[in-house]
């Protein structure tokens, strides 16, 4: 536990680095953190606050610490087969077609119509943020990249997994957020807070921590950006999971 700071910091592992240290006690010097700050055993280094920690915060949130790949999460799904359906053939034909059918990175379908019925509920949301930020037209507005992208993995620490449980059930696991446009949303009012610390003259220890206080210009905008994104990442997911499901019917027996 670190007790220096205005709420301590509970840590639930005997494994953290000094600089991962030094941003959860900047992170439990903020005025508007609740209780204190928790840091789970995967914690490390991020940008303004530590991956791997949950900050609960009264009337503020940081966009920083909130992160810029919105809506990241898991989902899997147990499947009616298990390893004795299994062979090492049907794995690499598996893999090879959930290769082919899954964009990773930066890729997208290059069939614009892959999921644009999924994509298409999104368009409204959308087109009311970009109506009040204007901004943001330059980076996504007149482009369907956002729209293609859905149903695709992104990296770093992004995957699909097919798996077993201990009971030697097949499981399909996969992780995955908001692609790029997340991330271009999230870097926006990134931005736009940085931009309000400086105009109220807020000192920071660290800049990434600025933040948007409740009732404050950006702050419900953000917020619905945030609800839209995570969204979208969700039905992300759903398409993915869609996409392997096809991929192992097609080379493991039903």
């Amino acid at each position: 536990v670190l007790t220096a700071q205005r709420v301590p910091v509970k840590i639930w592992t005997d494994d953290v680095d000094d600089k991962s240290k030094q941003q959860l006690a900047n992170i439990a010097s903020l005025p508007f953190i609740h209780h204190h700050v928790a840091a789970m055993p995967d914690v490390h280094l991020g940008i303004g606050a530590t991956i791997g920690s949950v900050i609960a915060t009264h009337k503020a949130i940081i966009p920083a610490a909130v992160g810029v790949d919105i809506g990241c999460g898991m989902v899997a799904c147990r499947l009616s087969i298990t390893a004795n359906d299994l062979d090492e053939k049907s794995l690499k034909s598996v893999f090879d077609q959930i290769s082919r059918d899954v964009p990773v990175g930066r890729g997208m379908h290059n069939n614009r119509h892959a999921f644009e019925e999924k994509a298409q509920p999104f368009e409204l949301g959308l087109s009311r943020i970009l109506e009040k930020h204007p901004a943001l037209q330059k980076s996504i507005c007149g482009t369907t990249k956002w729209v293609k992208q859905m149903g695709t993995l992104g990296g770093g620490n992004q995957f699909i997994e097919v798996c077993l449980d201990e009971s030697d059930q097949v499981w399909i696991m996969l992780h995955s957020g908001s692609r790029g446009i997340g991330n271009t949303l999230a870097e926006y009012f990134i931005q736009l807070a940085r931009k309000d610390m400086e105009r109220w003259m807020i000192r920071l220890p660290d800049r990434d921590l600025a933040y948007f206080t409740e009732c404050s210009e950006h702050f419900e905008d953000y917020v619905k950006a945030l609800h839209w994104a995570q969204d979208y990442a969700l039905q992300n997911r759903d398409c993915m999971l869609r996409l392997v499901l096809a991929a192992l019917a097609r080379h493991l027996p039903t």
